[in-house]
C-alpha cells in the first residue's frame, strides 16, 4: 500500500530534520498489565530540547554582541538562515511608528537583486509585499507562528503575479519564508524572508525554533534601533551647532576636518569673515563629553562669534570677554578657545589662545609651532590674561588650528605628539602644500594613531583641524 509523499522541505540541516514515522500495529494489551518503557524515546526528546536550547543560547548570544544596527540585521539573517536551511534572504526596516529609518538588507544577495525583487508589485504574494506587512499569501500560508507566509513553489503557484515568477527565475530562488518582526513595546519592525534553491519549506520544528529566536532578535533590533536614533539625532544637532559652510575671501582658502569621537565631544571650530574684510578663525571645546557638553560648545561658540564681530581684531580682548560670559553663565565649566583675527591682503594672523595648542604654519621652507604663550582654560581662574601672538606669513603658506584630540590620538607624550604633527607637516609634497584640502588628509593619515585611536582616526575624542592657506 502506497502512501503519499511528504512534503519537500528544502535545505533543510541535518540537525534540525525531522522524520516522521508510523510505526507497525502492536499487538493488544491484557487490562491491567504493566506499560513497557519504550528504551531511548525520554532520551531522545531530552537530547533533542537540549540541542535546541543550545543552538538559541548560541545564536541569541552572538546577536548580543551586535554593536550596530546594520550588524544586528546582518546577524539575524545569517542565524535565521542556518534555522530554516536557507541560503539567501533580506531583511526589511520599516518601525511602525513611521520614524524610521526605512532599510533593506540582504543575505547572499547584492544591490541589483534587492532591487529586482522590489520590482515585483506590492500585493500579490510577493516577498516584498510580506515585508511590507501585507497579509497576500493568498492560501500559501502552511499553519504555523503567526504572521508566516511561505511559497512552497513559487513557480506552480498560479495566483502570484507573473512578475514575481519572473524575478524568482531569474534569482533562481523556488520557495521563500517569511516571518514578521516585531518587538515591545515598539510594535512592527519590519520583516525578514528567506530564500531557497529548490521548492519546499521549513518543517515545524524549523518554524518554532526560528520564531523563538526572532523574538530575541526583534527585542534586540529595537534596542540598536533606539540607538541609532539618538546618535542620528545627536549628530544632527551637532552639524547645526557648526558652519553649514567655510566663508571665501580673496586671498584666502579654507578647509575642515572634523571627526567625532563615540561620546560625542565638546570641540568646535569657526571661520567668519570680518569687517574690512578680515577673516576670524577659531577652534575650542569644552570639557566632558555627551549632549550637555555639546550644548556647551553651542553657547561658547556663539559668544565668541557675538564678540569677534564686534572686536575682533583684537583676539585678547573676545577672550577676555568670553571668559567673563562663561564665568557668569557656565561656573565650573572650564574651555579651551584658540582665536584667529586674520587680514588675507596683508598675509598677517594675530592669535590669542586659552589653554589651547598653538597654530602650525606650514610652507615649503618651514613647518613651525606659533610661539603663543602658555594660558590657563577660560573659567579657570578669576582673571584670564594673555599677550597676542602675531603671524607674517609668506606667499603659499598655510596656517593649521588643531584640536588636542589630534595629538591625543597618537597615545604618546605630548612633546612627541606634537613632534609627530610637525613630521607629518614636513612631509608633506607639493600638491598637499598647495591645496588645504589635501594638506588636512595628509596630516590625519600621516599622524599615527595610538592606544587612543585608530588609523581613520575614530579615536574617543573629537579631532578638528582648520586649515587657511594664504595666498
Amino acid at each position: 500500500m502506497s502512501t503519499s509523499p511528504s512534503p519537500k522541505v528544502a535545505g533543510i540541516h541535518a540537525p534540525l530534520s525531522s522524520v516522521t514515522q508510523t510505526p507497525p500495529p502492536r499487538p493488544s494489551r491484557p487490562a491491567g498489565a504493566p506499560t513497557a518503557a519504550r528504551p531511548g524515546g525520554v532520551q531522545d526528546r531530552l537530547a533533542s530540547w537540549i540541542s535546541d536550547l543550545t543552538t538559541l543560547h548560541s545564536l541569541t548570544e552572538r546577536i548580543a554582541r551586535t554593536r550596530t544596527l546594520t550588524d544586528a540585521l546582518h546577524e539575524t539573517l545569517r542565524a535565521g538562515a542556518g534555522l530554516v536551511g536557507a541560503r539567501r534572504g533580506l531583511v526589511t526596516l520599516g518601525p511602525a511608528d513611521g520614524l524610521g529609518p526605512q532599510r533593506l538588507t540582504g543575505l547572499g544577495l547584492g544591490r541589483a537583486d534587492l532591487g529586482q525583487i522590489e520590482t515585483v508589485p506590492r500585493g500579490f504574494h510577493t516577498p516584498a509585499a510580506a515585508l511590507a506587512g501585507q497579509d497576500t499569501d493568498g492560501g500559501a500560508r502552511e499553519a504555523g507562528e503567526p504572521g508566516e507566509v511561505v511559497h512552497r513553489d513559487i513557480a506552480g503557484e498560479e495566483q502570484l503575479h507573473p512578475r514575481h515568477r519572473e524575478v524568482a527565475a531569474r534569482l533562481g530562488f523556488a520557495a521563500s519564508y517569511a516571518a514578521p518582526l516585531s518587538a515591545d513595546p515598539a510594535g512592527r519592525l519590519g520583516a525578514a524572508v528567506w530564500l531557497y534553491d529548490e521548492p519546499g519549506q521549513p518543517d515545524r520544528r524549523q518554524r518554532r525554533l526560528l520564531s523563538l529566536y526572532l523574538r530575541h532578535a526583534a527585542q534586540h533590533i529595537a534596542n540598536r534601533l533606539d540607538l541609532s536614533r539618538a546618535r542620528s539625532a545627536l549628530a544632527t544637532v551637532r552639524e547645526g551647532l557648526l558652519p553649514a559652510r567655510l566663508p571665501r575671501l580673496p586671498g584666502v582658502t579654507l578647509a575642515v576636518r572634523h571627526r567625532t569621537g563615540p561620546h560625542g565631544g565638546g570641540d568646535f571650530y569657526d571661520a567668519l569673515a570680518l569687517p574690512d574684510r578680515a577673516l576670524g578663525l577659531a577652534v575650542g571645546g569644552t570639557a566632558d563629553t555627551g549632549p550637555a557638553a555639546l550644548a556647551a560648545m553651542g553657547r561658547l561658540r556663539a559668544g565668541l562669534r557675538a564678540y569677534a564681530v564686534m572686536e575682533g581684531e583684537d583676539p585678547v580682548a573676545v577672550l577676555s570677554d568670553l571668559e567673563l560670559l562663561l564665568r557668569l553663565t557656565e561656573p565650573g565649566r572650564p574651555a579651551t578657545a584658540l582665536f584667529g583675527h586674520a587680514e588675507p591682503a596683508a598675509r598677517r594672523v594675530v592669535f590669542a589662545s586659552a589653554g589651547h595648542p598653538p597654530p602650525l604654519v606650514v610652507g615649503p621652507a618651514r613647518a613651525d609651532f606659533a610661539e603663543t604663550t602658555l594660558s590657563a582654560p577660560l573659567n579657570m581662574l578669576a582673571c584670564w590674561e594673555a599677550p597676542s601672538v602675531t603671524l607674517d606669513l609668506a606667499e603659499g603658506e598655510t596656517v593649521l588650528l588643531f584640536s588636542d584630540g589630534l595629538l591625543h590620538r597618537t597615545g604618546e607624550p605630548m612633546d612627541r605628539a606634537f613632534a609627530r604633527l610637525r613630521a607629518a607637516a614636513l612631509a608633506a609634497g607639493p600638491d598637499a602644500l598647495a591645496d588645504p584640502e589635501a594638506l588636512c588628509d595628509h596630516v590625519l593619515a600621516t599622524v599615527p594613531a595610538g592606544e587612543g585611536g585608530d588609523g581613520a582616526g575614530s579615536g574617543a575624542e573629537d579631532i578638528v583641524l582648520l586649515a587657511a592657506r594664504f595666498d
